[in-house]
């Protein structure tokens, strides 16, 4: 059963059959228009993968690991995660991307362009993701909710790290080293650490990279190469993100923030460090007394109690340190500063 309505010389047709809206203009072009949320479309074909967007159905899997998706051409580009193609490569810093899509993307670094801009308070964004999370900032809102405690996230992988809390079960471990995960996605990321084939090596200290773009940022360090500068201080960096970290010292900007604590830093690497407070995980452990630490460093700084080496030297009147810190205490015993001070 069909029935026609005449609007603007448009013939609207409700085809049954499909459950779809047929509409033919006055110049015989016939458009689809989804019935769900009135999308239009210009081909039959667009709008039924469309309408996989509502139904959810995913008929395309891959035949290496099962994932499955909507759209052939989904599947299509998945493939190259297992082929590890990278036909895409910047011509300015060769690093190689499997999509054309994210080669374009990257490029913003290196062009500074921010084509996103958000109307209410003009930031700018290179990615439009990153606009609509910086959204959320103005609205509040908080789509993600979890089902335990009730909370509440703007961001999905904030939501999703908040779940692992409330599991304390960790059925995935790694055969190579018994590191155990709550995800099976953490433990396939994990076991790349011990598989990746490392194929670039440095001529002058051997290190080893599994990139070709590695490599060469890596010779940086050897070259002394700081072309990022710091308009403020003037302290210079090897790398550009370094430099961006770095502003955050004079803007005490901090956008990562704890989804349990609330507690704000300005390194996504000390959130992370921070996390194993809530985690009780103590990765590190002293081999002469047994004692655990949450950080590498904290058990190198600990093992000085055992080996009682002091590498730290005041060039004033040669004590010597354990710890940098506490040289640099040491040091207003000679310059008589008083960093605390009451000034009533």
């Amino acid at each position: 059963m069909e029935t026609s309505v005449e609007a603007n010389s448009v013939s609207v047709l409700h085809v049954e059959t499909f459950g779809a809206i047929q509409i033919k203009t006055d110049m015989g072009m016939t458009l689809f228009k989804c019935d769900v949320c009135y999308k239009i479309f210009s081909q039959k074909s667009r709008l039924n993968d469309h309408y996989r967007t509502h139904t959810k159905e995913k008929p395309y899997s891959c035949n290496i690991c099962s994932k499955e998706f909507s759209l052939k051409g989904n599947l299509k580009k998945h493939y190259q995660t297992h082929t590890k193609e990278r036909p895409y490569s910047c011509i300015v810093c060769n690093k190689e991307f499997p999509r054309k899509s994210y080669l374009s993307i990257h490029y913003r670094m290196h062009t500074n362009e921010k084509p996103y801009s958000c109307d209410v308070c003009s930031k700018e964004f290179s990615q439009k993701c990153y606009l609509n999370y910086h959204y959320r900032t103005h609205t509040n809102e908080k789509p993600y909710f979890c089902d335990v405690c009730s909370k509440q996230f703007s961001h999905k992988s904030s939501f999703t790290k908040h779940y692992l809390y409330h599991r304390s079960d960790k059925p995935y471990s790694c055969d190579v080293c018994n590191r155990e995960f709550s995800k099976e996605s953490s433990l396939k990321k994990h076991y790349h650490s011990h598989t990746i084939e490392k194929l670039y090596s440095c001529d002058l200290c051997s290190k080893e990279f599994s990139h070709k773009h590695f490599l060469k940022r890596h010779y940086q360090t050897h070259a002394n190469e700081k072309p990022y500068s710091c308009d403020v201080c003037n302290k210079e960096f090897s790398r550009k993100f370094r430099l961006y970290e770095h502003y955050r010292t004079h803007t005490n900007e901090k956008p990562y923030s704890c989804d349990v604590c609330n507690k704000e830093f300005s390194l996504r690497g000390n959130l992370n460090k921070h996390y194993r407070i809530h985690t009780k995980v103590n990765l590190y452990s002293c081999d002469v007394c047994s004692k655990e630490f949450i950080r590498k460093s904290d058990l190198n700084l600990h093992y000085r109690i055992h080996t009682k080496e002091k590498p730290h030297c005041c060039d004033v009147c040669s004590k010597k340190f354990s710890q940098k810190s506490t040289l640099n205490r040491h040091y207003r015993s000679h310059s008589n500063i008083k960093s605390h001070f009451c000034d009533v």
